[in-house]
């Protein structure tokens, strides 16, 4: 026999375990409201509220038959770590790598992904950030629409495949960060309204109704999804997570869920005596983010620098529709501008949105709690072709990208492949096992896209097979020019990083630029550095505000002369004064 119990407040009569299909009744806890418990045998189990169908567990830890069936216990203590020494390290002077376990690999397995691990070793980044892992009908998915929170997607290899990749991460010497989703429910399997109060129609989202963090019942919904989080870290032993769209996290009340979570994350970092973090993804573009608790902020050790992504993509590509209007007017300005302040919407005029936006960054000692980033899953996948902007940029203007990147202030990012400039796409894909929201699905996308020209048949469809396979990396291509020399590349400017300090010093206040928007160059001193980059079409001399003694590293032609650096088109530089 083993204990069974759940939060089912909306049950009005009876709650039943069923296990392995036959039903044992559960009481009411007198001292927990809206809880009932008892016990029963142990084998896969699911909840019947008040005579109706079985549902699974909220808190389920394993979903062995997808999202709809029984869930099933785990046993967490069970699992022989093999790498018992890691002790972690902090998020501040590393470098992450965001990744999707279904398409980093043909077999889109946590095994797979394990088995290239020696490749992010050789690279030199320090932290794997898996996109969401939680289970979703079907197979294949981006994990946004995850609907049990406390269980591992089963095609990836469920919660033993997962213990297993963070093992060897570790063993490998590389944290682990997951992406977690506290803002929504997927569109199918989601149960939790059965239970309890978990949404409110008091907030919206774009997700339909809110998660219920701030009306009656919320003090559970806001445990069940603190318990969650802090499983991951302690049950899994991830390093840190990744927070989706925190800004859709609505609540009034006096303590937001944030500061609540942050708060816990930091009590089982002192008890593991690990390092724990959390990572935002926040569209407000406010410090209070990331200040601490005792100064009057939510705690977050980090978050997302979209604005740092779009200045940089405009100035490389050109590209000025929807939000890459307001960074396109001066793209280098913009860059420089985020360089050095952390946002660019700080107060000013956003044309996208028709009004005023963010508020300066601060302080400015902290661009570590800003992650920089050239490429993600969101700004390559939610492109109508999902193509990368290795497809359009030659391979210096992505070198440039990603020195601007991997110099700069902040803590950078890289997206799988990015560091091979990959050619294979990644595209939007679902699975969906409901044929009416799948076709929903295939529907909206392309009327989406639709709006800006593109037409239906050119875009991929989310649920053909196709799509997916198309999205999986290729991994002869680092074998092969010019894939060889941009992954070079990348391994030294991210060895540069970690051996001379001034590169990755997070103080926005030392970082100085120069640039001419009309002649395309910009040059970001770094100390006694300079990280030179001509995007102009012919050669260029770049003034370096001093007498160059050395080019460290250079990505296309470079020679020094006097107090400048001569760059050929699309080339760049660092120097040392």
């Amino acid at each position: 026999m083993r204990p069974y119990e759940v939060w089912a407040p909306f049950a009005a009569h009876r709650v039943e375990v069923e296990v392995d299909g036959i039903p044992h009744p559960l009481d009411r806890r007198p001292d927990r409201d809206g809880w009932w418990g008892g016990e029963a045998p142990e084998g896969d189990y699911a909840f019947r509220l008040d005579g109706g169908r079985p549902l699974p567990d909220p808190r389920s830890a394993r979903q062995p038959h997808g999202p709809d069936g029984p869930s099933r216990a785990v046993d967490h203590a069970a699992f022989r770590w093999s790498h018992t020494g890691w002790r972690g390290r902090p998020l501040p002077g590393a470098v992450v790598y965001e990744l999707h376990v279904g398409t980093f690999t043909a077999r889109g397995t946590f095994d797979g992904a394990a088995e290239h691990l020696d490749h992010l070793v050789g690279l030199g980044v320090d932290f794997v950030e898996l996109m969401p892992v939680c289970p979703f009908p079907g197979k294949h998915g981006w994990g946004y629409d995850g609907v049990s929170l406390w269980a591992v997607h089963e095609p990836y290899g469920g919660p033993e495949g997962l213990k297993r990749f963070v093992d060897a991460a570790h063993r490998a010497g590389l944290g682990v960060i997951l992406d977690i989703v506290h803002n929504h429910l997927g569109p199918s399997g989601n149960h939790l309204p059965a239970f309890g109060p978990y949404f409110t129609d008091r907030h919206h989202t774009p997700w339909g109704s809110a998660i219920n963090l701030d009306g009656p019942g919320s003090d559970d919904v806001r445990t069940y999804l603190i318990g969650s989080a802090l499983s991951w870290l302690r049950d899994y032993r991830i390093d840190g997570l990744r927070l989706d769209a925190v800004h859709a996290l609505a609540d009034d009340r006096a303590v937001h869920f944030l500061e609540e979570l942050s708060g816990e994350v930091e009590k089982l970092a002192a008890a593991t005596n690990r390092p724990l973090f959390l990572i935002a993804e926040s569209d407000l573009n406010t410090p209070h983010t990331t200040t601490p608790r005792e100064a009057g902020g939510q705690g977050l050790d980090a978050q997302w620098s979209d604005d740092f992504h779009h200045a940089l993509h405009a100035a490389l590509t050109g590209e000025s529709q929807g939000y890459y209007g307001d960074f396109a007017r001066a793209p280098l300005a913009a860059v420089a501008r985020t360089l050095t302040r952390g946002f660019f919407h700080d107060g000013t005029w956003s044309a996208f949105r028709g009004r005023r936006h963010g508020r300066p960054f601060a302080p400015a000692g902290a661009g570590h709690r800003l992650l920089g980033y050239l490429q993600t899953h969101d700004q390559i996948g939610n492109r109508a072709l999902g193509d990368r902007i290795s497809t359009t940029l030659t391979p210096g203007r992505l070198a440039a990208g990603a020195a601007l990147v991997l110099t700069s202030p902040f803590t950078p990012m890289l997206f799988m492949g990015e560091e091979w400039g990959a050619a294979t796409p990644w595209q939007y894909f679902t699975d969906h096992t409901d044929p009416d929201l799948a076709e929903a699905v295939r529907r909206g996308r392309r009327r989406e896209f639709a709006e800006h020209g593109w037409r239906a048949e050119a875009v991929p469809d989310p649920q053909e097979p196709a799509t997916v396979l198309r999205s999986v990396l290729d991994w002869t291509e680092p074998r092969r020019r010019p894939h060889a020399e941009l992954l070079d590349w990348h391994r030294r400017l991210i060895r540069l990083r970690r051996e001379r300090p001034e590169l990755s010093d997070p103080d926005l206040g030392a970082v100085r630029v120069e640039f001419d928007e009309a002649a395309r160059w910009l040059v970001v001193h770094r100390r006694p550095y300079r990280v030179a980059v001509n995007l102009g079409s012919g050669e260029a001399a770049l003034p370096l505000g001093g007498e160059g003694r050395e080019v460290v590293a250079a990505f296309g032609p470079a020679a020094l002369d006097g107090p400048t650096v001569r760059l050929g088109a699309d080339a760049v530089a660092v120097v040392l004064l």
